[in-house]
């Protein structure tokens, strides 16, 4: 049964400004001969590993909404050189839109059910280059 996490997004303002710092690092392991795809680096490892790579994602809060999400491809737990246990999450390359849904503030991350996750957003002509602030606007008055 799939399960997805739920985590804040620190340090980004819109979904595209987190599809710039994906981008922006994908180039970085492109230019290095690494593998094209990103990692989250988190201090807590999920438990529930093979319910989360079967079909999970990881749904990004960004400025206290659910605005985004990124396919889990791995989960690897490993130690830091400072003997603390650790994982990183690799993350598919590509952000999905989803429809906003307002989460408060957290530490960590948070197992999020399929049911509980909100919708993606569907693309349709011209909709892919909509500014984040119009599709914020557009939601608020629930044309979207």
């Amino acid at each position: 049964m799939t399960l997805h996490l739920v985590k804040l997004c620190v340090g980004a303002d819109s979904a595209e400004s987190l599809q710039a710092w994906i981008d922006f690092r994908v180039e970085q392991a492109r230019a290095a001969g690494l593998p094209e795809h990103t990692t989250h680096t988190t201090r807590m490892v999920p438990t529930r590993k093979e319910e989360l790579l079967d079909g999970g994602s990881l749904y990004w809060v960004i400025k206290g909404k659910i605005q985004a999400r990124q396919h889990l491809m791995d989960i690897r737990p490993f130690t830091d050189d400072a003997g603390i246990k650790r994982c990183d999450l690799v993350l598919e390359p590509r952000l999905i839109l989803t429809r906003y849904q307002p989460k408060r503030p957290f530490q960590g991350w948070r197992y999020l059910k399929v049911e509980d996750a909100p919708a993606d957003v569907k693309v349709t002509a011209g909709s892919s280059s909509m500014p984040d602030a119009m599709r914020r606007d557009l939601t608020e008055l629930c044309l979207l």
